[in-house]
């Protein structure tokens, strides 16, 4: 069983969380999805080949942010996505990012990118947005520490994921 204590929230988490809470046991108990789901290796070649250019991969207290530059003064840092299909789950993610950022005292606006669908979102960590993630993450907390997981719900999502064999076999 996970200890709150040594949990480490991340943003892959977070992204979970507002997809599959099943995921988010999965994932906080070491559990990791088929790495050789070709969409998950789809997800990992886009990331590392576009927007090479703007790349500079910022890893922090369990984040990795895929791009970061200046623009206008302003620190803008972005999350590629393969598609917009989880778009609201990817703006959490994004905004859990800005959160920690916030949490050192850099203020920073988010994009979320989507470069088959050549579309960008901007994304701003508000008031409102903290709070929700503030909440996102205890949930998360009381999750990861049961002693089971939440019990597999068929979903959209199941289709593709990379713990399909691991929640229908």
């Amino acid at each position: 069983m996970v200890e709150e204590s040594d949990l480490k929230i991340t943003g892959t988490l977070i992204w979970y969380y507002h997809i599959c809470k099943r995921e988010v046991w999965l994932m906080a108990h070491q559990l990791e999805p088929d790495e050789d789901n070709p969409l998950i290796e789809l997800g990992r070649l886009i990331s590392e080949t576009t927007y090479k250019r703007d790349k500079k991969q910022i890893h922090l207290e369990g984040i990795t942010i895929d791009l970061a530059k200046l623009d206008d003064e302003k620190i803008v840092v972005g999350e590629v996505k393969k598609s917009s299909k989880f778009r609201d789950s990817a703006r959490m993610q994004l905004c859990y990012y800005l959160y920690v950022l916030r949490g050192y005292g850099i203020e920073a606006e988010g994009e979320l990118l989507f470069p088959k669908e050549k579309r960008r979102e901007k994304v701003t960590l508000t008031d409102e947005t903290a709070r929700e993630i503030e909440g996102t993450i205890e949930e998360i907390k009381k999750i990861a520490t049961q002693e089971l997981p939440p019990k597999a719900v068929k979903i959209g999502y199941c289709t593709n994921c990379g713990y399909r064999e691991f929640c229908w076999s």
